[in-house]
């Protein structure tokens, strides 16, 4: 066994309805496939939990949300092992963004590389303002983004946009990822704690008493998987999932409060 696989790597913590996953490899909270378990067995605990109603990832410390995969673990392995590396990661990521419920990246510090091909995989990107860096610069090292984010940069910034980041490998500072549409949001902030105060208040208006979670959920499922299928299908899986929410306690106390002239008391049933 690996020093790492004897650590927590991933840190788990629910507050007020909102999971809290926390990449915790200090300086740059790389990770190794070690890591990379334990994030996996993280997204399907918070799957699981029935308190859970929104998911947060970050990175421990000030300035990484996370630096990529680890050049070290990536060199002393056989290409082998690399390719069930990125195999595992991919489909971890895709759990993740499969997952109905709210993905949130909360960025608090450099978001480069693998770390940046974590966050696409959320539904939110939010992050700090300061001076922060994002890109994939993967090609320094004779490789390309090998985690999903040849296929996820470009479903966000476009095709052009994409191929010229990642060919020049450049970074790009907190204002830039904001204009090119790969942060969503940024919250100005003192202190790394202050951040997170701010996220977990903003993740807290998508949980019940206040919305609807499951519809909240679901709306993310219908984007993420009806974004990827033919129109008609995507169509199909939108009135599937409406007819979920329709049988749901949620769907009847909202009409109600809507007829009623109330602001519905959601429970998440």
């Amino acid at each position: 066994m690996s020093d790492t696989a004897a650590r927590t790597l991933v840190h788990y913590a629910v507050r007020e309805g909102v999971a809290w996953l926390t990449l915790e490899d200090p300086p740059a909270n790389t990770y190794t496939h070690e890591m990379m378990l334990q994030l996996d067995a993280a997204i399907v605990r918070a799957r699981f939990d029935e308190t859970v109603h929104v998911i947060v990832l970050t990175g421990s410390g000030e300035k990484m949300f996370c630096a990529g995969a680890n050049i070290n673990m990536l060199k002393a392995s056989d290409p082998t092992f690399k390719y069930y590396f990125c195999l595992h990661a991919n489909e971890t990521l895709s759990r993740l963004e499969q997952t109905p419920k709210l993905v949130i990246a909360a960025l608090n510090g450099n978001t480069v590389g693998g770390g940046l091909e974590i966050a696409m995989a959320a539904d939110l990107r939010i992050a700090r303002a300061g001076n922060a860096k994002f890109g994939l610069p993967e090609v320094s090292l004779g490789v390309l983004p090998g985690t999903g984010g040849t296929q996820r940069l470009v479903r966000i910034v476009g095709k052009s946009r994409a191929i010229e980041l990642m060919v020049t490998g450049r970074l790009f500072g907190v204002d830039e990822a904001r204009q090119l549409g790969v942060v969503d949001e940024v919250f100005e902030a003192a202190a790394g704690a202050a951040f997170l105060e701010k996220i977990q208040e903003y993740a807290r208006q998508f949980c019940p008493p206040a919305k609807a979670a499951r519809a909240v959920g679901r709306i993310k499922r219908s984007v993420q998987s009806g974004a990827e299928i033919p129109f008609e299908s995507a169509l199909t899986l939108e009135r599937e999932l409406q007819q979920q929410l329709f049988q749901s306690e949620d769907a009847k106390e909202g009409l109600a409060a809507y007829i009623e002239k109330r602001q519905p008391a959601f429970k998440a049933r």
